[in-house]
C-alpha cells in the first residue's frame, strides 16, 4: 500500500495532492534503542482534512520518568495498547500513497521505518515534506526559531502541539497549509516544486523563483534574458519547469551565479518531442551566440582533415572549414588535436608526404629532400624518389580507405601495433592504438553523416519510452518538423513545403553542395538526429523514405583510446 511516486506524481499540482502528516511520541531519541508510544497521523487534501489515525502503543519497556512528564504518557496507559507491529497493517493503509509530512520528519520515519524492518516490512518509500526545512526557507526571519510550538504561536495556528502525536500532526498539518500559502508567492505549484524549495529557498537567487511560475511540464527550450531582453544563455529540458528551476538548487556550475544575477526574464517554447528541443537549442544557440552557452563555441574549435587532391602530389592538410576545391575532406572532427591523430594514423598506413612545399607538376625533386623523406616515413617528391603516377598509387589506396575500404588503412596500423608489441615498445604501441582509434571514431562519424545525408526524405513514428508518440519528418538528416500523434503538426502538416521546427528556430541549416564536406552546423544538427534515433532504435515505426538507408560498406573495429 505505500510505494514511491511516480515522475508524473511530482509533477501533481498541489491542491490535488494527498499529504498525511505523521508524528509519534517515543521512550527515547534512539531508534535503535527506544520504542513508539503513540502514532497520530491527518491526512489532508485540497486544503481538507480526510480523516485522522490516532492510537497509543505498548513499547514492550519501560518508559522513562521525563518522558512522561512530557507526554504525559504513562505505563498505566501503554499497558493495555497494542504492540506496534499490530498498529502497523492499519497505519500503512491509513498513509496508503500519500505525501508524508511530519516536523522534523526524519526522526519520526527513522522509528517507522525500524519497526517496519522488524515486522518484516519494507521500509517507507513515500515522498516527504519536512516542515522544520520548510519553515527555515519561508519564515526564518520572522520567529525566534522553528520549533513547532514557538510556529503554532506566532502564526496563530488553529491547533496547538501539546506532545501528544494526534494534537502535533494537527498542528503540523495546519504550519504546512500556512507554508503552503507563503510558498505560491515564490512559484511553488506542484509536488515537485515542494519537495524541491528547501534546497531552493536558500539561494541568493531565491526571489526570481517567480520567473519559472509559467514554465510547464513539458520538453521545450528556455532562454534566460537580461534587462535588455538580450540571450544569455539556452539550454535544453524533458521537463521545462524542473530543469530550470534546479538552476536554483542542485546547478553548482561556476557561472550560474552571475547568470542568475544577470537574468531579469526567461522565455521558453514547448516541443513536441526531446528530438524538437535539442535541435531548436542547437538553432538558437548558432543563430542568438548567447554570452553563457560554452557549447556556443564548439564549432570555432571544429576542423576538417584534407586530402589536397587538387595538387600534383597531395597531402594530409587541417582546414577550418570545407570549400569545393576538388579536395577529399573528413570531418568536422573536434579539434585540431584529434585531427592531428588522424592524420598520423592516415600517414602511419600510408607514406603520403608531409612537407608543406609547394611542388609543382612536372617537377620531383629539389637540392635537399625534407625532414620526413630523410627518416624513411613519408615518400615524398623532393627527394626524387617517386614519380606522379607512382604516387598517384598511395593517393588512391588512401582515398579507398578513407571511404569504402577502411582495411587499406586500419591492417597496416594494426600491424605496426603488433609489431610494436612483440618488441616490447608497449608505449610506442599504444600510440599507435590511440591514432588508430581517432581515425575509426572519425570514419564512423563520417558514415554517420554520410547515410543521414543521402537518407532524403523520411517520416517516421516514435514511441518514447514515455510521453505521447511522436511524428518526426527529416530531410536529408536534418528536421523538418515534429509533432505529437495527439496535436496537430507544426507548420503546414503533412505532406505540405516543410515549415521551421520553431518560428523562433529558423530555418533547418542548408545542406551542403553536391561534392562539399558537411558544414559543422549540419554535421551537428544531423549527429542530434542521429543519436536520438539510435537511443530510440527499438521504438521507431518508419511511415516514409525517399533515400537510401542502409549501408554495403563493411563494418568498423571498435577501438577505445588508452588515453
Amino acid at each position: 500500500m505505500h510505494g514511491q511516486r511516480s515522475f508524473d506524481d511530482l509533477g501533481t499540482p498541489l491542491h490535488q495532492v494527498t499529504f498525511c502528516v505523521v508524528d509519534l511520541e517515543t521512550t527515547g531519541g534512539d531508534p535503535g534503542a527506544c520504542a513508539i508510544t503513540e502514532i497520530g497521523a491527518v491526512k489532508l487534501c485540497g486544503g481538507e482534512c480526510l480523516g485522522t489515525f490516532q492510537t497509543l502503543v505498548n513499547p514492550g519497556c519501560a518508559i522513562p520518568p521525563s518522558i512522561t512528564v512530557l507526554t504525559g504518557i504513562s505505563e498505566t496507559m501503554v499497558l493495555p495498547a497494542p504492540r506496534v507491529e499490530t498498529v502497523l497493517p492499519a497505519l500503512l493503509e491509513f498513509v496508503g500513497g500519500s505525501v508524508l509530512v511530519g516536523h522534523n520528519l526524519r526522526f519520526d520515519v527513522a522509528f517507522l521505518d525500524g519497526a517496519l524492518e522488524r515486522a518484516g516490512y519494507p521500509r517507507l518509500a513515500n515522498a516527504r515534506v519536512d516542515t522544520v526545512a520548510l519553515a527555515r526557507r519561508l519564515v526564518r526571519d520572522e520567529v525566534p526559531d522553528c520549533r513547532l510550538g514557538t510556529l503554532a504561536s506566532r502564526l496563530r495556528l488553529a491547533h496547538r502541539p501539546s506532545h501528544r502525536a494526534l494534537d502535533d500532526a494537527l498542528a503540523t498539518g495546519d504550519l504546512l497549509h500556512f507554508l503552503l500559502e507563503r510558498a505560491a508567492s515564490l512559484g511553488v505549484l506542484g509536488l515537485d516544486d515542494l519537495v524541491a524549495l528547501p534546497s531552493m529557498g536558500g539561494h541568493p537567487q531565491a526571489a526570481k523563483l517567480r520567473l519559472t511560475a509559467s514554465l510547464p511540464r513539458r520538453p521545450g527550450v528556455y532562454v534566460f534574458r537580461d534587462r535588455g531582453g538580450r540571450p544569455l544563455y539556452v539550454g535544453k529540458a524533458t521537463d521545462l519547469r524542473s530543469r530550470v528551476r534546479s538552476y536554483f538548487s542542485t546547478d553548482d556550475r561556476r557561472k550560474i551565479g552571475q547568470l542568475l544575477r544577470e537574468t531579469e526574464r526567461i522565455d521558453h517554447v514547448v516541443c513536441s518531442s526531446t528530438l524538437e528541443a535539442a535541435v531548436l537549442e542547437g538553432r538558437l544557440i548558432r543563430r542568438l551566440l548567447p554570452r553563457f552557452n560554452r557549447q556556443g563555441t564548439r564549432g570555432a574549435k571544429a576542423v576538417y582533415l584534407k586530402l589536397t587532391l587538387g595538387e600534383p602530389f597531395p597531402r594530409l592538410a587541417i582546414a577550418r572549414s570545407p570549400r569545393l576545391d576538388g579536395g577529399l575532406y573528413l570531418g568536422p572532427l573536434p579539434s585540431a588535436r584529434v585531427a592531428r591523430l588522424v592524420a598520423d594514423a592516415i600517414e602511419t598506413a600510408a607514406p603520403l608526404r608531409r612537407c608543406t612545399t609547394p611542388i609543382r607538376r612536372g617537377r620531383t625533386s629539389r637540392d635537399a629532400p625534407c625532414a620526413s623523406a630523410q627518416l624513411g616515413v613519408a615518400t615524398c617528391p623532393c627527394a626524387g624518389a617517386i614519380s606522379e603516377d607512382d604516387y598517384r598509387g598511395i593517393v588512391g589506396r588512401v582515398i579507398a580507405g578513407l571511404t569504402v575500404a577502411p582495411s587499406l588503412l586500419l591492417e597496416p596500423l594494426e600491424a605496426r601495433m603488433m609489431a610494436l608489441a612483440d618488441a616490447e615498445r608497449f608505449e610506442e604501441a599504444a600510440e599507435v592504438r590511440d591514432r588508430t582509434a581517432a581515425l575509426v571514431d572519425a570514419l564512423r562519424r563520417q558514415r554517420r553523416l554520410d547515410a543521414m545525408g543521402a537518407s532524403g526524405r523520411i517520416e517516421i513514428e516514435v514511441a518514447p519510452a514515455s510521453g505521447a508518440t511522436v511524428i518526426v519528418e527529416i530531410d536529408g538528416g536534418r528536421l523538418l518538423r515534429s509533432w505529437r500523434a495527439d496535436e496537430l503538426a507544426l507548420g503546414t502538416g503533412p505532406g505540405g513545403d516543410a515549415a521551421a521546427v520553431s518560428p523562433a528556430a529558423g530555418p533547418p541549416p542548408e545542406a551542403p553542395a553536391p561534392g562539399q564536406a558537411v558544414p559543422s552546423d549540419v554535421a551537428d544538427e544531423l549527429a542530434c538526429v542521429a543519436g536520438w534515433l539510435d537511443h530510440n532504435a527499438g521504438r521507431v515505426r518508419l511511415l516514409r523514405a525517399d533515400g537510401q538507408l542502409a549501408s554495403v560498406l563493411p563494418a568498423l573495429p571498435k577501438l577505445r583510446a588508452h588515453r
